[in-house]
């Protein structure tokens, strides 16, 4: 988290009639307001209790109280937020800002102006247009303020930097490819993939790896599909296979095989071809570094019609698996064969 009155900006986020700083979930800093927007939920619990964490550091007198902004009643926040008889620093939580109550905008717009001495206000926006005028004033300045924007991450290298983000925080060490294949086993919940990590770090001592991670969700689809597309890749054909008939038998579907096998073969793509460091063509391809780092290794042996041929057989077989042919398990052996032969 950035110190108290540190700066920084969430990349991208700024816009031309926002006054105040627009901060990433783990940038949170105190300020007298702070509004926390946006829909991922995950996101703000974790950035809000950054907070909270904090202002204990500093003052392990803190007081926290919460509201609910839909259930508000005239005068709850002016009163939570006066001078207490010792002075102790306040931390106030206001939840559903986006369905508030009449009574709680108009208190909200009248402390603006003038904040409590010792006192955070953090409002929870999900986003929407009802309070629309308080998130104007608050991002026009109209108050020390900053803004902690929690948009959905949808980019498996959002979801990645998240999962290291738990880690580090934590001060735990997790290899790159466990971290990719912890992602891609909870790629659709970032609840489930924040779960998993701190389960992991609860059982698991020591630095994670691979092993570890197959150890305790080798049950995930996505887990064990990485690793049979692993396998192929590079090029050993007979533990592919192997690996393919034991996710098979053990219950797993084909889509999301073809679709991990799909995500590994993009990435390749992507990065084939293209100049400059790992950094400069993870900003421009919307990756992290470690995975065009990767990709470059992957790419050894492969020339750009294999890459080609492979691309448009993963199209074939996606229709496969979806009951275009009638038997889906040839349709990925044959799909095995071909990517551990490099296309050729």
């Amino acid at each position: 988290m950035a110190a108290r009155g540190a700066g920084g900006s969430a990349k991208g986020s700024a816009k031309s009639k926002v006054a105040i700083p627009q901060l990433a979930w783990n940038q949170v800093r105190p300020a007298p307001v702070v509004l926390v927007s946006g829909p991922e939920n995950v996101l703000a619990e974790r950035a809000i209790a950054m907070l909270r964490d904090f202002l204990r550091t500093e003052d392990p007198s803190l007081e926290v109280s919460d509201l609910e902004a839909d259930g508000y009643r005239r005068g709850e926040l002016l009163t939570l937020a006066s001078p207490s008889l010792f002075g102790e620093p306040r931390l106030i939580r206001v939840s559903a800002v986006e369905k508030s109550s009449d009574d709680f905008l108009h208190d909200a717009l009248d402390y603006l102006p003038s904040t409590a001495e010792s006192t955070t206000l953090v409002l929870r926006h999900r986003g929407g247009m009802r309070g629309k005028k308080l998130l104007d004033a608050i991002r026009a300045g109209g108050g020390d303020a900053v803004e902690v924007v929690c948009a959905e991450l949808k980019k498996d290298a959002e979801k990645q930097d998240f999962a290291a983000t738990e880690f580090r925080s934590a001060g735990r060490r997790i290899a790159p490819a466990a971290l990719r294949a912890l992602v891609a086993a909870f790629s659709d919940d970032l609840g489930e993939l924040s779960a998993a990590c701190r389960q992991l770090m609860a059982d698991a001592p020591g630095d994670i790896d691979e092993r570890t991670v197959a150890k305790y969700y080798g049950g995930r689809v996505e887990t064990t599909a990485f690793a049979v597309a692993d396998a192929a890749i590079a090029g050993r054909q007979g533990e592919a296979l192997v690996a393919l008939r034991q996710a098979l038998e053990s219950g797993a579907d084909p889509v999301p095989i073809v679709g991990a096998f799909a995500m590994k073969i993009r990435t390749m793509a992507k990065v084939s071809g293209a100049r400059g460091s790992s950094a400069q063509l993870a900003s421009s391809l919307g990756l992290a570094p470690w995975q065009v780092d990767r990709a470059r290794r992957d790419l050894a042996g492969w020339e750009d019609a294999g890459l080609a041929r492979v691309i448009q057989a993963l199209a074939a077989t996606d229709a496969a698996v979806k009951g275009a042919e009638r038997d889906p398990v040839f349709a990925l052996e044959r799909l095995v064969v071909l990517i551990s032969d490099r296309g050729r």
